[in-house]
């Protein structure tokens, strides 16, 4: 197996396993999916914790291996995408990645498409794909010029060069930067922080933002009034929204049904 899962609490780890570099081909993206169809699927689980096996690669991306033995640049690697996740869009429940090592080329991809990011002070990212005759059109492209200032991106998505974890913090690509003996009680501590939130609030947020993204907030508040996000909608006609204000009233903690 190349990709390993434990449950802690509600929380699912996943671990990426594939010696030497952590590379990604159509099988193992494959396996990525299930996975994270599981975490959408299975209520007992709150948010997910993505990481590498070893300390010197989270991924080196795509399996240029399995591309020199054949399989397409364009080959579809899952219905979530490169990775199973960079086109999972429907997950409703939060993916951090903890960045232990080398994010290189679509290993970037898979970290960018996570939805909070924690890396090891000796991690790097890099999105190299000019210089193999590629784009890093598994979200790279699209995300890295929405996250920081275009003058940033298209340094990077044009030269290819390693960026350091603090650069990465600096730019807010990530949202802390710890010792590597830190780095996965520091992620599962910000999952078991998200776990303190209501479910279906947790799921409205995720649909919210990625719904909204690049809009004006005028166009925002219409689409939030016109009823056409679920999750927004489920939350808003839910039990949990009802419960949180009465805890709050009570002085007593919340019991989320995630209803």
């Amino acid at each position: 197996m190349t990709v390993h899962t434990e449950v802690r609490g509600s929380t699912l780890l996943v671990t990426l396993d594939v010696p030497k570099a952590n590379a990604i081909n159509v099988a193992t993206s494959m396996d990525l999916y299930a996975t994270f169809t599981e975490l959408r699927d299975n209520p007992a689980l709150r948010t997910a914790v993505l990481t590498g096996a070893g300390e010197r690669f989270f991924s080196a991306g795509w399996d240029l291996k399995a591309a020199a033995e054949g399989e397409a640049v364009d080959a579809e690697h899952s219905p979530g995408g490169f990775a199973g996740l960079t086109e999972f869009f429907d997950i409703g429940k939060p993916v951090i990645a903890a960045v232990n090592g080398l994010a290189m080329g679509g290993g970037f991809e898979l970290a960018l498409s996570a939805d909070l990011i924690v890396a090891a002070d000796h991690a790097e990212f890099a999105l190299p794909e000019v210089k193999l005759g590629i784009v890093a059109d598994s979200g790279g492209v699209l995300r890295i010029p929405a996250r920081v200032p275009q003058a940033i991106a298209m340094e990077w998505l044009l030269t290819g060069r390693r960026i350091t974890a603090e650069d990465a913090l600096r730019w807010g690509l990530v949202n802390r930067v710890v010792p590597a003996a830190d780095l996965l009680d520091t992620a599962l501590e910000l999952a078991a922080a998200i776990e303190e939130s209501a479910p279906l609030a947790v799921a409205a947020v995720l649909e919210v933002t990625r719904e909204t993204e690049g809009m004006r907030v005028d166009e925002g508040f219409r689409l939030l009034r016109a009823g056409d996000l679920p999750a927004y909608r489920a939350m808003i006609a839910s039990d949990d929204a009802l419960e949180g204000p009465r805890a709050f009233a009570e002085k007593r903690s919340p019991e989320w049904t995630g209803r």
